[in-house]
């Protein structure tokens, strides 16, 4: 993260970081990540704790979204602040810093509960409700909107798809081609923590977006987890998993969120400001609450 940060200032070979996060985003997006997410389903345990792990991300990203709704209508924030507050609130970094984090903290295993977090439950509704909201809180000037269902077809769904029907039929994987997928994920944490140290922006953070990131912090950082070590007490998971499943909606901001931003015309420079000031917090928060799990 510090050498993506870096990167930013430097611009080694004239590229600057959005060239260059967008590149490597790219290759992680189409290439990397659906070999990740083929190689993790296709052994995985899949089977009834993978509906309690969508239960409980859209659980609390749901609760999170309302939360700062509320703090919105009692403050009557701006339309455009509004919607990239939401989006910043609700929807954690799963992947892109929950897989590294989560990885190294339990164990490889844990990456089976990122990419079942991320798929079936923080993906889905980003691409439904969130769209939702950045198109009311926005502008949509498409006339032609993209229709939800070509959201969906995108790489690492069809990966998933894919691998969930190979598992459940007990194919076993070659080991030539298990060899490959292993090369291509190697790749993919490293890229991700670059990424995101492209993607923080010091130049976003600017007194007058304070107030308005507060709220974000306090509902990201801090309610979303408590809420969700609340609800995992009423779901079947247990030990470890219970522990990286909360962890990883204990994550800052999600990048991507960004391009609804851009899209939909919403407060992009809050949105960037909140992703690089929580991701700062998150080095306090993450192990805080990994103690408390």
């Amino acid at each position: 993260m510090v050498c993506g940060a870096g990167w930013r200032f430097a611009k080694p070979g004239g590229l600057s970081a959005d060239q260059t996060r967008q590149v490597l985003t790219t290759v992680v997006y189409y290439l990397l990540l659906p070999a990740m997410v083929l190689e993790v389903l296709w052994s995985a345990d899949i089977g009834l704790h993978s509906f309690q792990y969508a239960l409980l991300g859209m659980g609390s990203i749901v609760f999170a979204i309302l939360c700062l709704w509320m703090v919105g209508s009692l403050f009557k924030f701006e339309d455009r602040r509004m919607g990239a507050m939401i989006l910043a609130a609700a929807f954690p970094n799963v992947t892109y810093l929950g897989l590294p984090v989560l990885e190294q903290t339990f164990g490889s295993w844990a990456r089976s509960v990122v990419i079942q977090m991320d798929l079936f439950a923080a993906t889905p509704l980003l691409f439904t409700v969130g769209v939702v909201i950045a198109r009311y809180y926005g502008e949509d000037s498409v006339e032609k909107p993209r229709t939800l269902w070509l959201f969906f077809n995108a790489p690492p769904f069809w990966a998933a798809v894919i691998a969930v029907m190979l598992n459940i039929n007990g194919c076993v994987a070659p080991v030539w081609l298990l060899g490959v997928l292993q090369k291509l994920s190697a790749a993919v944490v490293p890229l991700m923590l670059f990424s995101l140290g492209l993607a923080l922006s010091w130049k976003a953070v600017t007194v007058r977006n304070i107030p308005y990131v507060i709220p974000v912090i306090i509902i990201k950082m801090a309610l979303m987890p408590l809420f969700a070590m609340v609800l995992v007490g009423f779901l079947p998971i247990v030990g470890q998993y219970r522990a990286a499943a909360v962890l990883d909606l204990a994550m800052p901001c999600m990048v991507l969120g960004i391009v609804f931003c851009d899209r939909y015309r919403l407060d992009s420079s809050l949105y960037a400001m909140a992703v690089t000031v929580t991701t700062v917090i998150s080095l306090i928060t993450l192990p805080f609450w990994h103690s408390v799990l």
